[in-house]
């Protein structure tokens, strides 16, 4: 027994040295450390981890007729790192072939069925284990598998004296070098998935230099500006191309097939009109993939990535390479980090535009409605975010901007209420980002609330509840929105603050329309509602704070 043991510890090792080697390959880590995988990447995992089972069967040791063996290794440890797909089928494939070959022919059959059965149970075992319980899985697996296996042979294999002969020979040999050989396996694969997050780390470190690099241009955007952004990033990485894209045309390409790929012109390559149609990140790995129509395009391959606005694609980052099958992880996860980088530096760009013509006076149309003041906070909240935090960065400016649109685009037409709740909630998000949890939001809104209400009647009312009721107190409070039903068609709205409470006096001038008001404000609404329904706010000053109630009805517009 102990003569077998070691040579298949021996045999284990030509198996896992065989798997080291394949596993270094640049080819198999383009296929093992892909997010998903495409049949032909699983129809390709199958046949290497079926090929190890095929190994395991030659190099095994011949008993009484029986091949003890390493046969399972592959098949287990396949399909317990890939999945049910590629347990499956390399356990056809190791098992069919251990069935048809004439070595060890006395227990051919149930070795063979016993192989199927373990690309099976490694199925199973992928969906329980996770990252960092594989190798355990694939250790049980392995001592199961082998004890099914020893009783296949006692149950098929005849005459039975010669079959329990033989599983008193191989089981604990087999049984130990099998579940060891699959645990190592297992180890050794799992090196590259942790390769990739390291891969990850590195590029991600890389898009944030990139990221410093391009800021200026975006901050102080000229015609150029593009340019040198292709420019920066084509140097960083080593790519042989890179360009940036509107939804049609080419705002900038740099290295290879700037002769025919240049700013201003159509955009060319059916790749990037199915990024931008699709919403989603493009590989090219052949010239013809890139659906280049210019005869001679040097691009033979390349990764396409969209660029958005909040939901909306405005455009795409291409980067390109002068030779064919030149994407990898590394090139793919830059490209993803690299695209929502200069999305986020797109938007600030265009914020601070918006920063500079607040300056200048030239947003007239926001300047009756809007207090400069919270622009200005909420620009300048968003920069001190940038660095610190850029995803939050990129919500708040989503937020603004979705209440400067509102704003900017609502007239005297009725809205749906949803709507104007989306204003209100980007409102309130820009103010929490200001304040932190000194501000507390409550939302009690039913459901099944279907009407158009005028706009801009919710938010002067919030805005007055934070600016007025809990900054001018103790600075820490909580607002209030409550919507429901009233009766029959009615909707009851109401905005309630713990602040210092509106005076007494402010609540007389505000029903009598004295109060001194140029932008929109409680005042403002006052009059439109009482325009509109004939009847206007009621405002209640509590113990603690201030509660405004109205209510709103079906009409038309």
């Amino acid at each position: 027994m102990i003569e077998l043991i070691k040579n298949l510890s021996n045999n284990m090792g030509y198996v896992i040295l065989i798997a080291f080697i394949i596993s270094q390959s640049n080819s198999f880590k383009k296929i093992i450390q892909k997010d998903k995988y495409k049949i032909s990447d699983l129809i390709i995992l199958s046949i290497i981890f079926g090929t190890f089972g095929i190994l395991g069967t030659y190099i095994g040791t011949e008993v009484n007729g029986a091949i003890a063996n390493t046969r399972i290794i592959g098949v287990i440890a396949g399909g317990v790192l890939c999945g049910p797909f590629v347990g499956i089928v390399s356990g056809l494939i190791a098992g069919l072939h251990r069935g048809l070959i004439s070595i060890g022919e006395f227990t051919a059959i149930p070795c063979s069925i016993a192989t199927i059965i373990a690309g099976v149970v490694s199925a199973g075992l992928y969906r329980f284990s996770n990252k960092d319980n594989k190798w355990i899985y694939g250790l049980i697996g392995g001592v199961i598998m082998q004890s099914m296996e020893m009783l296949l042979i006692l149950i098929m294999s005849k005459p039975f004296p010669v079959a329990l002969d033989i599983v008193k020979n191989i089981y604990i040999p087999m049984g130990f070098t099998n579940a060891i050989g699959i645990s190592i396996l297992i180890l050794l694969v799992q090196n590259i998935f942790e390769e990739k997050e390291e891969i990850a780390a590195r590029q991600a470190q890389l898009a944030l230099e990139i990221a410093n690099k391009t800021l200026p241009y975006f901050r102080d955007f000229e015609n150029d500006s593009m340019e040198k952004v292709c420019e920066i990033i084509k140097d960083s990485i080593k790519a042989d191309a890179v360009a940036i894209t509107d939804k049609e045309h080419i705002l900038a390409h740099v290295g290879l097939g700037a002769d025919h790929h240049y700013a201003g012109m159509k955009i060319l390559t059916g790749a990037t009109e199915r990024v931008i149609n699709n919403g989603e990140i493009v590989q090219v790995n052949e010239g013809n993939e890139v659906d280049c129509p210019h005869e001679g395009c040097p691009l033979k391959s390349g990764i396409v990535a969209p660029l958005r606005q909040g939901e909306d694609i405005i455009g795409a980052l291409k980067i390109y390479y002068a030779k064919e099958e030149a994407i990898s992880f590394r090139n793919k996860n830059l490209a993803i980090g690299l695209s929502q980088i200069i999305s986020t530096q797109l938007e600030i760009s265009k914020l601070s535009k918006l920063k500079e013509m607040a300056n200048k006076a030239e947003i007239k149309a926001l300047q009756a409605q809007i207090n400069p003041h919270f622009l200005f906070n909420a620009l300048n909240t968003i920069v001190s975010f940038v660095r610190i935090d850029p995803n939050r960065a990129r919500e708040l400016i989503i937020n603004l901007s979705t209440y400067l649109r509102y704003n900017l685009e609502v007239g005297d037409n009725l809205v749906d209420i949803h709507k104007e709740l989306e204003q209100v909630k980007a409102y309130i998000e820009v103010e929490k980002a200001r304040f932190g949890s000194k501000l507390n939001v409550l939302y009690n809104i039913d459901e099944d609330i279907d009407i158009k209400i005028p706009s801009l009647i919710i938010q002067p009312i919030v805005e007055n509840s934070i600016k007025h009721g809990i900054l001018q107190g103790s600075k820490n409070g909580t607002v209030k929105i409550e919507i429901s039903k009233a009766s029959n068609d009615e909707i009851k709205i109401t905005i309630e603050d713990d602040g210092v409470g509106i005076p007494d006096e402010i609540i007389q001038q505000v029903y009598e329309g004295t109060i001194k008001e140029n932008k929109i404000g409680i005042a403002n609404v006052n009059n439109r509602l009482k325009y509109l329904y004939g009847k206007g706010l009621h405002i209640e000053r509590l113990p603690k704070g201030t509660k405004t109630t109205f209510i709103v009805k079906p009409l038309k517009g």
